[in-house]
């Protein structure tokens, strides 16, 4: 057995696993969307919510426990079949419904589907095997991962901007620059000039930039993060 992992919560519940969760790392394939697992019918299905389905419906999905469990408590007696891919081209001849995981809906839109319902909206999460996570050495490890995994995610979008600024222009770029709490400034030598350092985001660095400039920075420096870790 493993003692540490990296999977979805769809997954984590489909398996029905006893893990340890130390939480999610909020990133995904094409946006900053989390991944849903979603209940989809024919865009002309006679059907406006998951009670409307009736006995024996047909439903194709990759996630057989999921569905019967959520299907179940709605009170829906379904013909559950596990499809092995392609399961949004099942309907009509195959399935009258689908439970699909998608990040955008594009693919479901495509195949002609709407969405009827969300069965569960997941993140990739970090989990521990509980026996591992009961050794304190292993405890402390997987947490030390965890945070360097964060660290890294933090760190998308970011970069370090350093900067040389004169000191009659001080307090006019420290005004244009935004920062994670307060920008690092240190006086160097000689004491008329300042350094200047801050965390902004990376999607406005290239207008920053020249603000910085027209303001009298100089010597502007534009550094890529791995990791942030507060």
């Amino acid at each position: 057995l493993y003692d540490v992992g990296i999977t979805g919560r769809d997954w984590i519940e489909e398996t029905a696993s006893e893990v340890v969760s130390l939480g999610q790392l909020e990133y995904s394939k094409a946006t900053g969307r989390p991944f849903s697992i979603v209940l989809a019918v024919a865009q002309d299905a006679p059907w406006a919510k998951v009670g409307d389905l009736p006995t024996g419906v047909r439903v194709s999905t990759e996630y057989p426990g999921l569905a019967r469990r959520y299907l179940a408590e709605h009170g829906v007696e379904a013909d559950v079949r596990l499809s092995y891919g392609a399961t949004e081209a099942k309907i009509p001849d195959v399935a009258d419904a689908v439970v699909e995981g998608t990040e955008t809906g594009r693919a479901l839109r495509a195949a002609g589907l709407r969405i009827l319902d969300t069965v569960l909206v997941s993140y990739t999460e970090l989990v521990v095997n509980p026996t591992s996570y009961d050794d304190p050495v292993k405890r402390h490890a997987v947490h030390q991962l965890h945070t360097l995994l964060r660290g890294a995610l933090e760190a998308r979008g970011s970069v370090l901007v350093k900067l040389n600024v004169g000191e009659a222009d001080l307090d006019r770029v420290i005004g244009i620059l935004p920062s994670m709490k307060a920008p690092t400034v240190s006086q160097l030598h000689g004491g008329k000039a300042y350094a200047v350092e801050t965390v902004v985001e990376k999607a406005g660095i290239n207008v920053l930039i020249p603000e910085l400039k027209d303001a009298g920075a100089s010597d502007i420096l534009e550094v890529p993060l791995s990791k942030i870790v507060h």
